[in-house]
């Protein structure tokens, strides 16, 4: 019996989102033995699918099933928009699903800075990824946000296994 459990990923742009999300993967698929689904938001409807250098490419290579989502199509042997629960539909078969972007889905949420924390992200967030760039006293970050080191896959993982919605 598969897991089946899910977590999403935001941030701004160059956060080290994919970074964090590919070391998360290939450790749950390599040292863990399990099978890992990516779902990455492509809001801007530009992503190329496994182009050498793209995140979709990168997600791919880890051995993970991957799916891109993007206002006019899904790029999983489909051309329309799909919902989550027919993304989970099409991957089915996974252990972990890491979801990148769709802030607005009802997932546990990792958010993910580097230098400043956009305070906008804090009612999203259930865990705050961050480094040293990142001041922690200039902040009020709310009491329910469990703080991660954004350089421990091990710590993030952890807190995948304690903390994911457990899909249907």
């Amino acid at each position: 019996m598969k897991k089946r459990l899910a977590v999403a990923f935001t941030g701004p742009s160059n956060s080290g989102k994919t970074t964090l999300i590919l070391k998360v993967a290939r450790k749950l698929i390599h040292d863990y033995r399990l099978d890992v689904a990516i779902i990455k938001n492509d809001p801007k409807d530009k992503a190329q699918f496994d182009v050498a250098g793209k995140d979709s490419y990168k997600f791919s290579d880890t051995g993970a099933e991957v799916v891109v989502t993007s206002p006019t199509r899904t790029t999983y042997f489909s051309h329309r928009h799909k919902t989550l629960d027919e993304i989970v539909a099409m991957v089915n078969d996974f252990d972990v699903l890491l979801v990148e972007g769709l802030k607005n889905l009802p997932l546990p949420r990792i958010s993910i800075f580097r230098t400043t924390i956009d305070r906008d992200y804090f009612p999203y967030m259930n865990a705050l990824a961050i480094d040293d760039s990142i001041a922690l006293s200039d902040y009020d970050l709310p009491d329910n946000v469990d703080l991660l080191d954004l350089n421990d896959a091990e710590n993030v993982i952890q807190w995948i296994l304690n903390n994911a919605k457990v899909m249907k």
